[in-house]
C-alpha cells in the first residue's frame, strides 16, 4: 500500500486511468480479453515483484473496439494482445498463463491446441498437454523443413521428442515440419529494434536485406529465428500461425497494427527498493525510451545503461538501504560494461567474419545499443543456450541432431545436438545452427522466464548461465549488482 500511495502521488496515474484500470491494477487481474473493448491508456502502471512496469501509448489512448489487435479473430478467437499482455511488458509471462489456466480451467483461446499446448495431437484437457507452455513459457513454433527457398546444408533427425509433435505423422518431419518452443517475444519499444545502426552485417561481411516493399534496409532483429524482417512480415506469419487466419490481414488493418505497436513503450518505472527511476538524476522509466533517439552505439554515443550514473554518488533524505540498492544498480551498470571476459566458440562472434576465437570483451559487446541493450547490427548470435554441451538440460523439450553436408558448424563440428535450431531453420545453413537473435532487455522484470527457450527462471538465472557459459569469474556482489541493474530496466 505504501508503494501505491507513492505511484497515485508522483505520477499522473489516477488522472489517465479510469476506475476500472485502477481497480485491475490493485487486485492483480490485469489481463486484457480479445473484443472486450476497453479503451487503451495513454499510460499504465502494473505492479510485479521489484516495483512498477510503465506502459507508455504516445499520441494519446487508444479504442480498441473492433481494432485489429485486439479483436478476436480465427477460429479460436484469439488476437494478438492474447499473446502480448500490457502486465507482461507486451510478452507473456509463465505467471499469468497460470493464473489465466486457473480462472479458466484452460478454456482461453490462449490455450488452443495448434501452438498453446506441446502437440495438437494431445488431449487438450489435461494440464500435462500445456506443460511447456504453464511450467517455462513457450509457445510451440511450426517451421517448414525443408526451407521453401533453399536447399539446407544440414539434415535433421529428431533424437528425443517428448512433446510427439517432431515424430508423428501430421506434424512431424514426415509432414514437412518441425516444432520448435520460444518465449513470446515483446511487441514494445519496437522503433529500437527496427533502427539500422549499421549500412551492412558486421557478422556475415554482407548488405542488409532490404524490405520487399520499400527498399530500405531491414535491422534483422525482429524475429528470434530472423525469418521476418518487417512488422508486415511479422503479422503475415502470425496471422498464418499463432491466429489460424486463412487470409492474411489487410492492408488497412496492418497500418493500424503498426501505428499501435509503433507507439508502445515498457520499461520498469519505479523499484520497491530504490524508488523512482527517474529520480535524483537517473534517467530510468518508459518515457525515455519514447523520447530517445534509436539505434545508438554505446561505445561512441551515450553509455549503455549510463542513465543510472548519477545513481553513484548516495542522496541525503534517502535511507541507507534506498542509497544502497541505486548505488548497486549503478555499479551493476559499470560491471555489464567494463568487466571482460573470454568469449568463445560462439558463431555470430567468433566466426564466420569473427573477432578472433577467443575474443575478450564484456556483455556490451553485443548489448551494445543506448537505452535498449539489443544488437545495433543484426543481432543473431548462439550464446550456446539452446545447443549442446552448453545448454542446460532440457529433457521436456525436442533434442535435434544436425549432421552438416558440407563444411562442418565451425565450432561445433560436423554433428551437433540442439532442442532450436534457431536462424538455422530460416538460412538451411549449418553455419547459423543454435543462433537466436538477442532481445532488448527492458521490462524484463514483468516477463520471466528469460532465452528464447524459457531457460533462465528468474534474472539470477541468467547471470549464472554466463558464468558457467564464459567461465566469466563474477564476484556475488557482481552477480547481485547485475541482478539489481536488470530488474530497473
Amino acid at each position: 500500500m505504501q508503494l501505491r500511495a507513492f505511484i497515485l502521488a508522483t505520477s499522473s496515474f489516477a488522472a489517465l486511468l479510469g476506475a476500472r484500470e485502477i481497480a485491475l491494477a490493485e487486485r492483480g487481474d490485469a489481463w486484457w480479453t480479445p473484443g472486450e473493448g476497453r479503451e487503451f491508456p495513454a499510460q499504465i502502471d502494473y505492479e510485479n515483484d521489484y516495483g512498477t512496469l510503465r506502459v507508455l501509448l504516445t499520441g494519446g489512448p487508444l479504442a480498441t473496439k473492433d481494432h485489429p489487435f485486439f479483436r478476436p479473430v480465427g477460429p479460436r478467437g484469439r488476437a494478438c494482445i492474447t499473446c502480448h499482455q500490457p502486465a507482461d511488458a507486451m510478452s507473456l509471462s509463465v505467471e499469468t498463463v497460470r493464473k489465466r489456466w486457473d480462472k479458466t480451467q484452460g478454456k482461453d483461446p490462449l490455450f488452443a491446441a495448434y501452438d498453446g499446448s506441446n502437440c495438437p495431437t494431445l488431449k487438450q484437457d489435461e494440464r500435462a498437454s500445456h506443460s511447456l507452455l504453464l511450467d517455462h513459457g513457450l509457445i510451440r513454433i511450426q517451421r517448414p523443413w525443408p526451407p521453401r527457398e533453399t536447399k539446407p546444408d544440414f539434415t535433421i533427425e529428431t533424437v528425443r521428442d517428448p512433446t510427439s509433435c517432431n515424430s508423428g505423422g501430421k506434424y512431424g518431419p514426415g509432414a514437412g515440419n518441425i516444432s520448435v518452443y520460444r518465449r513470446p517475444r515483446p511487441v514494445a519499444n519496437l522503433k529500437y529494434l527496427l533502427a539500422v545502426g549499421f549500412a551492412y552485417d558486421p557478422k556475415q561481411g554482407m548488405p542488409l536485406p532490404l524490405d520487399p516493399e520499400s527498399g530500405e534496409p531491414m535491422s534483422g532483429n525482429l524475429m528470434a529465428d530472423g525469418r521476418a524482417g518487417t512488422l508486415h512480415a511479422q503479422m503475415h506469419d502470425a496471422a498464418a500461425t499463432h491466429l489460424e487466419l486463412l487470409q492474411h490481414f489487410d492492408r488497412a488493418d496492418m497500418a493500424r497494427i503498426v501505428d499501435f505497436e509503433s507507439r508502445i513503450f515498457t520499461a520498469q518505472q519505479i523499484d520497491k527498493r530504490g524508488g523512482a527511476l527517474n529520480a535524483d538524476g537517473a534517467e530510468g522509466g518508459a518515457e525515455k525510451l519514447a523520447t530517445s533517439e534509436p539505434g545508438q552505439l554505446g561505445s561512441i554515443g551515450r553509455a549503455v545503461w549510463s542513465e543510472f550514473a548519477a545513481w553513484e554518488t548516495p542522496k541525503p533524505g534517502l535511507t541507507p538501504e534506498e542509497n544502497a540498492f541505486r548505488a548497486s544498480v549503478a555499479r551493476g551498470a559499470k560491471v555489464f560494461r567494463d568487466k571482460t571476459f573470454l568469449i568463445s566458440d560462439s558463431a555470430g562472434i567468433n566466426s564466420p567474419i569473427g573477432f578472433g576465437n577467443p575474443v575478450r570483451n564484456s556483455c556490451v559487446f553485443c548489448h551494445n545499443m543506448s537505452q535498449m541493450g539489443n544488437d545495433v547490427a543484426p543481432g543473431q548470435v548462439d550464446l550456446g543456450t539452446t545447443t549442446l554441451p552448453f545448454a542446460d538440460p532440457a529433457p521436456h523439450l525436442p533434442l535435434f541432431r544436425i549432421t552438416c553436408t558440407a563444411a562442418p558448424h565451425p565450432h561445433y563440428g560436423r554433428v551437433i545436438y540442439t532442442n532450436d535450431p534457431g536462424y538455422a531453420l530460416t538460412t538451411g545453413r549449418c553455419a547459423d545452427v543454435g543462433k537466436i537473435t538477442l532481445q532488448s532487455m527492458r521490462g524484463l522484470s514483468a516477463r520471466a522466464p528469460y532465452f528464447s527457450n524459457g531457460s533462465a527462471k528468474d534474472l539470477r538465472a541468467i547471470i549464472d548461465y554466463y558464468e558457467r557459459r564464459y567461465h566469466i569469474g563474477y564476484t556475488e556482489q557482481e552477480k547481485q549488482d547485475l541482478v539489481n541493474l536488470m530488474s530497473v530496466l
